[in-house]
């Protein structure tokens, strides 16, 4: 029987393919306030602000590729049962060839009608007065701050039975993502990447951190895994 894998991700998985963070260290995303393009409140006020800012994110994902890191993690399904647990909401995780997936903060692909959370497939712009068929505008398949993450309880639970965990671009600042690390079972070894690696604190696991581009951390820990 395969080891059961869990790759937590997050932003820093996509930057070396030209994604942005977009947040600098003011708290600004592309001069925008996080709140004004990524709350309910900020919809709420400006709806064609916040469709515009995400048609331009989406419109991004067409001109980049997956990079070595995801390519890694997905040939890692030879050997092991992963799940990527992802806080990214770019497609670069599924088109390097990864087959299961859990998008904790939603899809860039996706849409739904602001009356409900079932999302359908959505690859253009979304415009102020597009309708679902209920009627209702849709929106972007994101979880924005302030919203519920309907997909911790799977995520905590592919956590909880695995035997290794890889966190990779992540700062586990950002709850609830930042606390699914403590689910894991104490025997779990960890392996955390990232070229500034943040302190995880009351850590009860085996831990090995690699302060390096995801790409190359990932690379030695496939090679530490294989060995």
């Amino acid at each position: 029987m395969k080891k059961k894998l869990v790759v937590l991700s997050g932003a820093g998985v996509s930057a070396e393919s030209g994604i942005k963070t977009f947040r600098d260290a003011g708290g600004l995303w592309e001069g925008h306030d996080v709140m004004e393009v990524a709350s309910p409140e900020g919809f709420r006020k400006n709806p064609s602000l916040v469709l515009d800012f995400y048609n331009q994110r989406r419109r991004q994902l067409f001109e980049v590729q997956p990079n070595k890191a995801h390519y890694i993690i997905a040939e890692l399904e030879q050997d092991f049962d992963i799940t990527v647990v992802t806080q990214n909401v770019d497609d670069l995780h599924e088109r390097a060839g990864s087959s299961n997936v859990v998008h904790l903060h939603g899809e860039l692909l996706k849409a739904r009608s602001v009356n409900s959370y079932d999302s359908f497939d959505w690859k253009g712009d979304i415009h102020l007065g597009d309708l679902h068929t209920d009627g209702h505008q849709l929106r972007p398949h994101i979880v924005w701050f302030g919203e519920a993450v309907p997909a911790i309880p799977d995520a905590v639970s592919v956590v909880e039975k695995a035997d290794i965990v890889i966190v990779i671009g992540t700062s586990l600042q950002v709850y609830p993502a930042a606390g699914l690390i403590d689910y894991a079972s104490p025997k779990a070894m960890v392996y955390y990447i990232d070229p500034n690696p943040a302190p995880i604190h009351n850590l009860r696991n085996p831990l090995e951190v690699l302060a390096m581009p995801g790409s190359e951390g990932m690379q030695k820990v496939k090679d530490k895994l294989n060995g």
